[in-house]
């Protein structure tokens, strides 16, 4: 159901997932499929993200894989970093084109969390390095001819395709 918030099982079945550099630690994958309207256009996607902590603690929890939760999956940004020790941490980055997302020059830093406050909401900041962005995207796709570019003549598709 859109807006809850699951329990996601790995291809085992396990909820817990225990870290290979320390097995005292690990984490549980939260996922919630929501909504976003933009220019008229509805679009569902679905969040995720990791709870960490220790095994132990994450065990007594008792979860079990598509166990429904209350709360939600909040994205916050901002131009300061959450961990100044490690910055590069948060980054928002592009898909996977690597390209940081930035606004006025400066880097954008995101985190998404779970929560059980209902009214906590996204706090978002539009990136103003498009350009940058769909060059990167591009020069990925230059091999792939299943993929249309977004300023496409008839001829371009044409040879796109190999009609």
């Amino acid at each position: 159901m859109t807006n809850s918030v699951f329990v996601k099982a790995d291809e085992n079945g396990s909820v817990i997932r225990v870290s290979a550099n320390n097995p005292e630690f690990g984490w549980i994958i939260f996922a919630q499929e929501t909504p976003s309207f933009n220019n008229g256009w509805l679009k569902l996607t679905t969040r995720s993200v990791r709870q960490m902590g220790k095994v132990s603690d994450l065990e007594r929890l008792g979860y079990h894989a598509d166990q429904k939760l209350p709360g939600q999956i909040v994205v916050t940004e901002s131009t300061t970093p959450f961990n100044e020790n490690e910055p590069e941490r948060d980054l928002k980055i592009a898909g996977t084109t690597g390209v940081v997302c930035t606004v006025n020059g400066e880097p954008i830093y995101r985190q998404v969390e779970y929560t059980r406050d209902m009214n906590r909401i996204d706090v978002l900041i539009d990136h103003d390095n498009g350009d940058e962005i769909r060059t990167a995207w591009a020069a990925q796709q230059a091999g792939n001819k299943n993929v249309v570019p977004s300023t496409s003549t008839v001829e371009e598709l044409a040879d796109a395709f190999d009609l």
